[in-house]
């Protein structure tokens, strides 16, 4: 397979069955694109961020798309859901432009092994381990950027929940208590070690659980940070989509802004190697908006009051351990022979030290 600028050769143990897909996409495509070109050969790469969901280029000569689809093996229940990604980006699409449009579901596990869907090709660059050239040290664009990707979660909170048919993709009124005990929970049933400061992080959390009736909820992307954002190829100041729908449902905004900063503001773990680069922010140099910037930006557009906003990114740091847990868990029992995961622990370890602190400092 001929692989792109932005997409590699497929990983070994992630191969797609090329026959049964071509047969299935031959058959379903046309109807859903006027412009699919049936005398091209089928093309399959393999885009290499993330290390959850599975996404690939898939080209029929000039005509690309992106197909995502679970990792291969077991998963965790209710996770990975490509049905549910595919009907979230069908609902959002139509009020926020920035999510892509989503063309085709499959939920026939015979194709390639696990339901899959097809959503349109955007054409830009998502910043992981390096800043954009164009960019490089000009302070000037670094602050501009850094403004755009706060704007684009404001405009989304500022989606109309109630007018649209997006508040039935989720239940607002307990939202983030639902999430702190949901992730506890998934802490418990993947840990492979003990580990008292995890259970000293979900004690706090817990203590400090914010009322929530849901009354202000918005959409919540729930996975919104830099490396989930594409940027205009001729101008990388300016967003052109946002990337990754699993996880998003409807609630407490600050959620969202509490992951992006913890993302944000992260300083790199000492078992951290490339594969793992969204964890070592290239936004902690000059030019980039401070973390307290960022929240005065978000509280003038929005109005919101961010006082309390470090439980947000206390409950960040330790979700995003429970994901990486979960990675290794898979890893651990054998699920998947992927060696990036094999020090995972360590990582899992090292964020969850950097939230108990940020707890511990908090003063809440």
């Amino acid at each position: 397979m001929t692989a792109g600028k932005d997409s590699t050769a497929v990983r070994a143990g992630e191969q797609l069955d090329i026959v049964s897909l071509d047969g299935y996409l031959r058959e379903h495509l046309p109807a859903r694109t006027s412009d699919f070109d049936s005398t091209a050969t089928l093309d399959v790469t393999q885009f290499p961020g993330g290390h959850s969901n599975l996404t690939y280029l898939v080209s029929y000569g000039d005509w690309e798309f992106v197909l995502r689809r679970p990792p291969i093996g077991p998963v965790a229940p209710t996770a990975h859901d490509m049905p549910r990604e595919y009907k979230l980006l069908s609902v959002i699409n139509p009020h926020f432009p920035l999510a892509p449009k989503p063309l085709l579901l499959c939920e026939d596990s015979s194709i390639i092994g696990a339901p899959f869907y097809l959503m349109e090709r955007r054409l830009g660059q998502i910043v992981r381990s390096k800043v954009p050239e164009p960019i490089g040290n000009d302070l000037v664009l670094r602050r501009r950027l850094s403004e755009n990707v706060v704007d684009t979660l404001v405009a989304l909170h500022a989606v109309d929940i109630h007018t649209t048919s997006i508040a039935q993709i989720g239940k607002p009124e307990g939202f983030v208590s639902r999430q702190v005990r949901g992730w506890a929970d998934r802490w418990q049933r993947s840990k492979t070690n003990e580990l008292a400061e995890m259970d000293e992080v979900v004690e706090w959390l817990i203590n400090r659980i914010p009322a929530d009736t849901g009354s202000g909820a918005t959409i919540v992307h729930n996975d919104f940070k830099l490396d989930n954002i594409m940027l205009d190829n001729e101008d990388p100041t300016r967003v052109i989509a946002v990337l990754d729908w699993e996880m998003c449902t409807v609630g407490d905004p600050l959620i969202d802004v509490g992951l992006l900063l913890s993302y944000w503001t992260m300083k790199g773990a000492d078992s951290d190697a490339d594969q793992n680069s969204s964890l070592r922010a290239i936004t902690n140099g000059p030019g980039w908006l401070t973390r307290e910037e960022i929240i005065k930006r978000y509280e003038a557009a929005t109005g919101r009051d961010l006082s309390r906003i470090v439980f947000y990114e206390t409950f960040a740091r330790f979700k995003v351990a429970v994901v990486i847990q979960q990675i290794y868990f898979r890893y651990v029992k054998g699920q998947t022979g992927d060696e990036r995961f094999q020090s995972f622990d360590q990582l899992v370890r090292e964020l969850t030290l950097e939230a108990l602190e940020l707890a511990q400092q908090s003063g809440i």
